[in-house]
């Protein structure tokens, strides 16, 4: 699952956006980020970030209470019935020295497929797949936008697919017939197009908002991003009950490659100078950021662990942390959490095992 075909090199690191304390050196280092415009529908017409509209409010999707999750949905539209949305637009989010082409796609589902944020889509591509001689399967998406949509009515939904091509080392050129079917198929799509949904599907990326104080923890690689930018939209982007009672902590941690490859950075540079006492970002740009402590390029697990002590504090205080991109990150990060542990005299596998029991610990790769 996840946010779609992710970056598909080493994954991550380091450029420091921090908290209380550090705004001056958040805003200069936001001015050396190229901001890459993407889509979304805005009260000023169809691009440029969604930024909430002053006294707006959200409340027509809420449970009652709003952190009630008894009555989330799982799999209103399956394969066989599949809902039938239309592209609304389909925009490029890279800049041109990004390695690899990443699009925001957002999809009409007419308020039929309702979701939560942490939820994900299922998207089934036309044609037959030749290996099997039958229809292609369903693969999945992590949704990048709150259960409002982007548009805020509700009835959209957000995908952030990077297309997956294959280099043949052979033929020095991209192979079609080894491409990603799926991604290239919603980013080649247009406005009006008709698309399979199945969905929503999976509770694991939840977020428990019973507790306004807690602390979310959320660990990206590239278009892992998606379940995250929910996340930011719903805690500061919107007029919603969980955004206005939220006193606690929001900290991403995204890897990509280069400053060109970072998503969503306008939105969440707004967010943070907004809430500089609530929200946390750091990146990891494997190919431009500082070298790791061994002198190594910086990846994900490298630029967690620079705040190790931090990390570790806030989950023993009940923090919940969230993963999601390719599943190559886990065992660097699960090595380096290993590592940690053992500095601290602690055994990784009952300590990761008390994480999961106490629901703390959520993963999502692909």
């Amino acid at each position: 699952a996840a946010g779609a075909y992710a970056f598909t090199g080493p994954a991550p690191v380091a450029l420091r956006h921090g908290r209380a304390g550090a705004l001056s050196q958040r805003l200069s280092m936001a001015a050396t980020i190229p901001k890459v415009p993407f889509s979304g529908v805005s009260p000023t017409g169809p691009s440029g970030p969604t930024l909430p509209a002053p006294g707006e409010d959200l409340e027509f999707l809420e449970a009652k209470p709003y952190w009630d999750q008894s009555g989330v949905q799982v799999n209103i539209a399956k394969q066989k019935n599949p809902l039938i949305g239309k592209i609304i637009s389909v925009q490029r989010i890279v800049g041109p020295n990004s390695p690899g082409e990443t699009c925001n796609i957002i999809i009409d589902h007419q308020g039929k497929l309702p979701y939560w944020e942490g939820q994900s889509y299922g998207v089934v591509p036309p044609g037959i797949d030749p290996k099997k001689n039958k229809p292609y399967g369903v693969r999945l998406y992590s949704i990048a936008s709150t259960r409002y949509g982007d548009d805020k009515t509700g009835k959209t939904t957000t995908l952030c697919v990077r297309r997956a091509t294959y280099w043949c080392p052979e033929l020095k050129a991209e192979d079609p017939a080894k491409k990603g079917v799926c991604s290239n198929y919603l980013c080649d799509s247009k406005p009006g197009d008709e698309i399979s949904l199945t969905g929503p599907s999976g509770k694991v990326m939840l977020m428990p908002e019973d507790d306004p104080n807690m602390t979310y923890i959320m660990v990206a690689t590239g278009t892992g991003i998606a379940p995250f930018r929910s996340f930011l939209r719903r805690l500061f982007g919107e007029g919603n009950p969980a955004g206005k009672n939220f006193k606690g902590l929001a900290w991403l941690f995204l890897g990509v490659a280069n400053k060109d490859s970072l998503l969503y950075d306008e939105e969440f540079q707004v967010y943070l100078r907004q809430n500089p006492d609530k929200m946390r970002l750091d990146y990891a740009l494997s190919r431009e950021g500082p070298l790791n402590k061994k002198g190594g390029k910086m990846y994900i697990q490298d630029k967690v662990e620079e705040y190790a002590d931090e990390v570790f504090d806030a989950l023993d205080k009940g923090a919940h942390i969230y993963f999601c991109g390719l599943k190559g990150m886990m065992p660097g990060i699960q090595d380096m959490l290993r590592g940690v542990c053992e500095s601290k005299g602690l055994n990784f596998e009952e300590y990761l095992e008390g994480l999961k029991k106490k629901g703390q610990w959520h993963v999502e790769v692909y």
